[in-house]
């Protein structure tokens, strides 16, 4: 035995184990095993039910819950695998992983984590009597509610408790985003939008999975994965209908393309990018064009300039922080944007671009921006950092 180690069996013990090891093997699976195997069988039914638009075939595999929700959405793929089982007699809950593709925008399927509540009938078959997110994990847009669908020319947007007007307006949005994007950006992207609008911010908070004092102030973010590959979910653009519906025709304009050059610059956006260089990019193209100048864009930074404290560096990635203070977070947003368009008045739009995914491209944050700024801009951090400050004192002073 292996170390030396370990206790001496008699034959008669030795034979009983093996003859329980046969038994196991020619009986099949365990009960649980069993168990998960028949509900994964029905999850299986389930998901072909979804994709077919059957609501009598659904229906016999539980609840109806929220299929009414999602039949306008178009689905290009939906699937369960049950990941735990836990029962108590003719009861049980189940950990399981849902993944879905929207038709047109995901290249890859989302993934969901949900808890199903079940029952077993005197048939022995299993019932979804609910599924519903798991704990920690985001909502879908259907939980909420009945899902509305508005299709744009470069856009789809998803909302609930939203008119069919109110979303068209979305979709013009976007779709006058996605060419001003390409415009400023190229065209090495998807080159459309995907928007999601809820009924409010409390909703808004639920499909990001996290609290709505978070994003009172927020008019819209985008969910993606870093540095995405080709590959992958389409990035989400969740809209904070409250703060949305108070900006002006521009303001709404600007938030909409703004969110877009994310999606737009997702590949290139990796850890090696700090927030001042991918908000102020995303700001700089939202404002491109608009005729806004310095002070009209960057208030918050204007007044803290007029009172001679102008900022000794550049915004951190802690200054973006959604739950601190509005003011720091705005001249956050402000003193990126200025950053970006210090680039653009000084070396061009194409060098700025150019320097973006550089930084990107790095294989790590340390050295990502000085690199870049060496090998782009021909100057090093520190000096960039004083011109900057120079910059904002003639733009706003």
């Amino acid at each position: 035995m292996a170390g030396g180690r370990g206790r001496v069996w008699s034959s008669g013990v030795v034979a009983l184990v093996l003859l329980l090891v046969s038994l196991v093997g020619c009986g099949g699976q365990s009960p649980d095993g069993t168990a998960r195997t028949d509900l994964q069988r029905v999850l299986d039914r389930r998901s072909a039910a979804v994709l077919d638009r059957d609501r009598t075939a659904f229906l016999k595999t539980g609840a109806l819950g929220w299929f009414e929700n999602l039949r306008g959405v178009p689905l290009a793929s939906w699937s369960y695998r049950v990941t735990a089982l836990h029962r108590n007699g003719d009861e049980a809950t189940a950990d399981a992983e849902l993944r879905y593709r929207v038709q047109g925008y995901d290249n890859a399927p989302v993934t969901a984590g949900r808890t199903l509540t079940l029952s077993q009938g005197s048939d022995g078959q299993w019932r979804v009597d609910a599924d519903a997110p798991a704990r920690k994990s985001a909502q879908q847009l259907w939980d909420q509610g009945e899902v509305t669908v508005m299709r744009g020319r470069r856009s789809l947007v998803l909302g609930v408790g939203q008119s069919s007007e109110r979303l068209h307006v979305y979709a013009d949005l976007a779709d006058h985003a996605v060419p001003a994007v390409s415009g400023a950006w190229g065209t090495d992207w998807a080159r459309h939008d995907f928007v999601l609008v809820p009924k409010s911010v409390e909703g808004m908070a639920g499909l990001l999975g996290s609290p709505a004092s978070q994003y009172r102030g927020i008019a819209a973010v985008t969910t993606g994965e870093v540095g995405g590959p080709p590959d992958a979910p389409a990035d989400r653009i969740i809209v904070n209908p409250d703060a949305y519906a108070l900006l002006g025709t521009l303001g709404k304009q600007v938030v909409l393309t703004h969110e877009t050059t994310h999606v737009a610059t997702r590949a290139h956006t990796t850890a090696a990018t700090p927030l001042w260089l991918s908000e102020g990019y995303a700001d700089w193209v939202g404002y491109l064009g608009t005729g806004r100048t310095a002070i009209q864009a960057a208030p918050e930074l204007a007044r803290s300039v007029d009172d001679g404290q102008v900022p000794a560096a550049l915004p951190t990635d802690k200054d973006f922080g959604f739950s601190g203070d509005a003011t720091k977070l705005a001249q956050a947003y402000e003193g990126g944007w200025l950053a970006c368009r210090m680039i653009a008045d000084r070396w061009g739009q194409k060098r700025l671009g150019q320097f973006y995914r550089a930084v990107g491209d790095h294989p790590r944050r340390a050295g990502s921006v000085e690199d870049a700024m060496k090998k782009v801009l021909g100057t090093t951090p520190a000096n960039f950092t004083e011109q900057w400050r120079e910059y904002l004192k003639a733009q706003l002073g």
